[in-house]
């Protein structure tokens, strides 16, 4: 899809303000009240701004928001609460007075780096608007990680994200793409957005799965997530000093053995001394490596995916990390206490030998070790070999020669697991064998796949007669 010309930053503000239909309040926590400037300084603001206001004491700020149970103030339930109580107020007060306008409520809840640079900036933005006047409301909520290394050009890339985001609202609601992509727009390298939610009355047709993919596809950031329920999720809400697993695979589609991989490594993962069975995760993992086909990514292919990980109970990382190490430093962040990484044997032979291939000059230890740290684990899943005549397990994986010693040293100290109460029956599976036999119509997938799984395969027709590039974009 060709992007469209970037339109300038303070251009974009003016065309708001001449809008003599858009009109709202913002509310901004944290690195001034950069949002609202960009619509004061480009003139005609008495047309669009009622009211801008910035709560920085926490008594005041408690006083008109409410308290926080956790203590923290740059969080999702922070940024809700000046939703609901800066469009409540705007609505109450104007609804008679203004019933011609479509109101909008913007508010920003943001930590940026400090003094001594021992933070990184990172906030929540969201914004509550109509497009229809009288009409019900929608609501666009993001989390952005900031990049620039000094707290006043962070609060300037705040304020060029807040004006994006009232853009694309009120400009770019016809097209899920061009809206995701346009909040980049004169931010590259600058900030990325890591969470994205997007729901109302305009947007019921939007899924919030495929928004979190173009996020990742279109590079404003290299993770994101949503839960079960296909609700976008960000980390710093619910992987606090949490233990997390994470499986790596194309789900294309998840098969019995999918579902032995699942419960088998996570049960081992929660049997871990320095575990705490009550406070961990299991999420699945979609690289944009594994959804992407001769150079394109195809929506509805990765909605069905998405649609049967969901259907399974699981949690999934939308990410741009074919590399582990990538993973690793986004979620070293927010403090996750034990991380198990899950991948199949064949893919961690490859890892092991390109990594003893990449590094041979001497680094290699240097290489490891950035991957195996104290806190985290890698658990192989068998499978069969290649001509599947025997089962590949840790003990009987072909490697280097060379690379040997520092294979058994990770194994003896454990930061290699092999997952060994499997199901070897199962190893036989092929899942792109079978995906092949649902696409051709071909009959006997159903015994390949659990059961809940081929129901909702057969009632949404999931992958049936794809061909290689239909959809892709």
């Amino acid at each position: 899809m060709p992007e469209t010309p970037k339109i300038d930053t303070d251009q974009k503000a003016l065309e708001i303000n001449l809008n003599d239909r858009i009109y709202g309040t913002f509310a901004e926590i944290g690195a001034g009240q950069e949002v609202a400037r960009y619509f004061f300084k480009v003139g005609a603001a008495a047309g669009t701004i009622v009211k801008t206001m910035s709560a920085y004491d926490k008594v005041f700020s408690d006083n008109i928001y409410g308290a926080e149970s956790s203590g923290r103030y740059v969080c999702e339930s922070r940024l809700y609460k000046m939703l609901n109580h800066e469009y409540n107020l705007l609505w109450d007060r104007l609804k008679e007075d203004r019933g011609s306008k479509t109101f909008f409520a913007f508010a920003d809840t943001i930590q940026s780096i400090n003094y001594q640079k021992s933070n990184f900036g990172q906030g929540w933005l969201g914004l509550r608007f109509q497009l229809t006047p009288g009409g019900e409301y929608n609501e666009l909520v993001l989390h952005a990680r900031m990049r620039d290394n000094d707290a006043q050009l962070q609060a300037a890339a705040i304020g060029i994200l807040g004006v994006n985001m009232l853009y694309a609202a009120y400009y770019h609601f016809d097209d899920p793409e061009t809206f995701v992509r346009s909040l980049h727009d004169h931010l590259h390298d600058r900030l990325s957005i890591d969470m994205i939610r997007l729901r109302g009355p305009e947007f019921e047709d939007w899924d919030n799965r495929i928004l979190s993919m173009y996020l990742v596809k279109n590079h404003l950031t290299e993770v994101a997530m949503f839960d079960q329920n296909g609700q976008s999720v960000h980390a710093s809400e619910f992987l606090y000093k949490n233990s997390l697993m994470v499986v790596r695979g194309n789900f294309r589609p998840p098969t019995l053995v999918t579902e032995d991989v699942f419960e088998r490594s996570f049960k081992k993962f929660q049997n871990e001394h320095d575990v705490d069975e009550k406070r961990s995760i299991i999420m699945a993992e979609l690289t944009l490596e594994n959804i992407t086909e001769n150079g394109r990514i195809d929506t509805e292919d990765f909605k069905a995916r998405a649609d049967l990980l969901n259907a399974m109970g699981q949690m999934v990382i939308v990410s741009d990390c074919s590399e582990h190490q990538k993973l690793i430093n986004y979620l070293s962040d927010y403090k996750i206490h034990q991380l198990g990484i899950v991948i199949g044997i064949r893919e961690f032979r490859d890892l092991i030998v390109d990594k003893y291939d990449t590094y041979q000059d001497g680094d290699l230890l240097v290489a490891f070790g950035q991957l195996f740290t104290r806190n985290i684990k890698v658990y192989v899943y068998p499978a069969l070999n290649d001509d599947l005549t025997e089962i590949m397990t840790l003990d009987t994986l072909r490697l280097p020669e060379g690379i040997h010693f520092l294979y058994r040293f990770l194994i003896d100290q454990e930061l290699i697991v092999e997952v060994k109460d499997y199901n070897a029956d199962k190893l036989s599976i092929i899942p792109h064998g079978v995906y092949k036999m649902i696409k051709s119509g071909e009959s006997g997938w159903e015994s390949y796949i659990p059961e809940d799984l081929v129901h909702l395969i057969k009632e949404k027709q999931l992958f049936y007669g794809e061909s290689e590039n239909d959809n892709y974009g």
